[in-house]
């Protein structure tokens, strides 16, 4: 699988659902958990893979196994749009002069505590 950038992504949140849906793969089962005999007497559960990018969605919330192929395609549409968000620009800053100084004297003060423990040469 190749890298991917978020305008991959986007490009393919925008496609209409029929393009989005070719480029999946589809698998029924059956459900399990509550719901009783409407999870268990059909396959009407789907896993949906996206296999450009390797996304894997499960949904069960209908007893029809139409409607949560549709909303496996929604789950898609709905990652591939997260993912599809630009990162954040990262600038590089320098501390302050007011954080270095207290940086210094903490280190200061730690040097002073250390220094305290050392054994006074003289007291044999």
């Amino acid at each position: 699988m190749s890298f991917l950038t978020h305008r991959d992504y986007a490009r393919m949140a925008a496609l209409p659902a029929s393009e989005l849906a070719k480029d999946c793969t589809f698998e029924a089962f059956h459900g399990h958990g509550p719901g009783g005999q409407g999870v268990n007497t059909a396959d009407s559960a789907v896993r949906t893979t996206h296999v450009p990018t390797g996304i894997v969605v499960v949904s069960r919330e209908s007893r029809s196994q139409y409607r949560n192929r549709q909303l496996c395609l929604q789950k898609i549409r709905d990652e591939l749009r997260r993912r599809s968000v630009p990162p954040a620009v990262r600038r590089a800053t320098k501390p302050t002069k007011g954080s270095q100084l207290r940086r210094l004297e903490s280190k200061h003060a730690r040097s002073q505590t250390k220094a305290l423990r050392r054994r006074v040469f003289g007291d044999e």
